[in-house]
């Protein structure tokens, strides 16, 4: 462990009135480390982690101030998350997802703001993007069906946003949308059985025939365009560019999740282990282990810049009012892409230094290898997906692979 570890592990965790948000998840990080098997186990967020984030506000922090929340930046949102990430990639993940979705519920009118937030800003919602429903018109509104798989946070949430695609009577395709759902009225399948990110229970969320008023139905058509139907246009958070600050909430805990393996080797070092097989008493006095470890350390300060460089821009765009161009949100996918690959290349050399112990049951770090491995594969972070997309506008091709940038 580092000095400055030392240090901060010393200190008293701040009052939460004088604490940054950020500085709120950090003192969390050794309670969501000591239960972190626990939620892997039982598949599922520790109830004692869910009760201390809800008491540190980190549920809120996109709810807009009007209805309570904290109304942060999205640079916040990613700096907390890498914080909780540290700690548990399961915990941190689901965190960052309902915080996510919080920021959605803030694109929608008034009306669906504070059905949603009735009874206090840290209501939790989740969200199942991908159109793998229907809803077709009806009186004021739409009868929503479909399943919806990876519904991170569910098992926490009281409210869905479920993606759709809006039809008329005649069954012809209207619009791309996302439904409001209470969670009362749909059903969770257990179908979330994995390698890694076991604990963000990713369900699968099922709806029969529900109604939905038209004030809670986004045009995603429209979010892809900047377009949004809050009547609060001043509120620079609900002006961010859709896709880049949904993915951006996906990065965050991935960084996190090499940070901590970082400092979980560091400790393991201070205690003076040798290395197998060689003449090194200690392994900290190897070159090997020095020249590795100070790779590792460089690729998640790479990855930092690249997360903090990517939630600038989207905070920056938000606050001119003007909309983020297609070459920003190109490389903020491409950023995004370069801290899931950076992260897995530090923790490969962090495993490297650690050995085959890194694969005890008992150890942490292999189960921060099985959530990167994992969170690194969801679809809106794939580096080699956003290298093309990024190679596509630097050239000007007009025709891309994909509307969600």
């Amino acid at each position: 462990m580092t000095m400055g570890a030392r240090n901060r592990a010393a200190e008293p965790a701040p009052h939460l009135e004088q604490a940054t948000l950020p500085g709120r998840a950090a003192a969390l990080v050794e309670l969501l480390r000591r239960n972190a098997a626990r939620t892997e186990q039982d598949r599922c967020v520790a109830a004692e982690n869910i009760a201390a984030l809800d008491e540190a506000g980190l549920f809120s922090l996109t709810v807009p101030q009007r209805l309570g929340g904290h109304q942060e930046r999205i640079r916040t949102l990613v700096e907390v998350s890498s914080e909780l990430g540290r700690g548990c990639g399961s915990t941190a993940w689901t965190t960052s997802l309902i915080n996510i979705s919080g920021w959605l519920i803030g694109l929608y009118p008034q009306r669906a703001q504070r059905e949603v937030y009735a009874q206090g800003p840290g209501t939790r919602a989740c969200a199942a993007l991908p159109p793998h429903g229907t809803g077709r018109t009806a009186d004021a509104g739409s009868i929503v069906t479909g399943r919806w798989g990876f519904a991170s946070g569910c098992l926490h949430a009281r409210w869905a946003l479920l993606g759709m695609t809006l039809t008329d009577e005649r069954g012809e395709r209207l619009d791309q949308a996302l439904a409001l759902v209470p969670m009362d009225q749909l059903t969770i399948e257990d179908t979330w059985h994995v390698a890694g990110m076991r604990g963000t229970g990713s369900n699968t969320l099922v709806a029969e025939g529900v109604f939905v008023p038209a004030h809670r139905i986004l045009s995603v058509t429209h979010a892809l365009q900047g377009v949004y139907p809050t009547e609060f246009k001043e509120e620079t958070l609900y002006r961010a560019a859709f896709v880049p600050t949904l993915a951006l909430s996906l990065a965050g805990p991935l960084l996190g999740l090499a940070r901590g393996a970082m400092e979980l080797v560091l400790a393991s070092l201070a205690l003076g282990r040798g290395i197998s097989h060689t003449n090194y008493a200690e392994a900290r006095e190897a070159p090997s282990t020095q020249t590795q470890l100070a790779e590792a350390a460089s690729l998640i300060d790479t990855a930092t810049l690249h997360l903090m460089r990517a939630a600038d821009d989207a905070d920056s765009w938000a606050a001119s009012g003007q909309s983020m161009p297609l070459i920003n949100r190109t490389r903020a996918r491409m950023d995004i892409g370069t801290v899931a690959r950076c992260s897995r290349d530090a923790l490969d050399l962090l495993l490297n230094v650690q050995g085959t112990r890194s694969f005890a049951d008992d150890s942490p770090l292999q189960r921060i290898w099985r959530d990167l491995e994992t969170g690194t594969r969801h679809a809106m972070v794939n580096p080699a997906i956003a290298t093309e997309m990024y190679g596509r506008a630097l050239l000007g091709i007009e025709d891309q692979i994909s509307p969600l940038i």
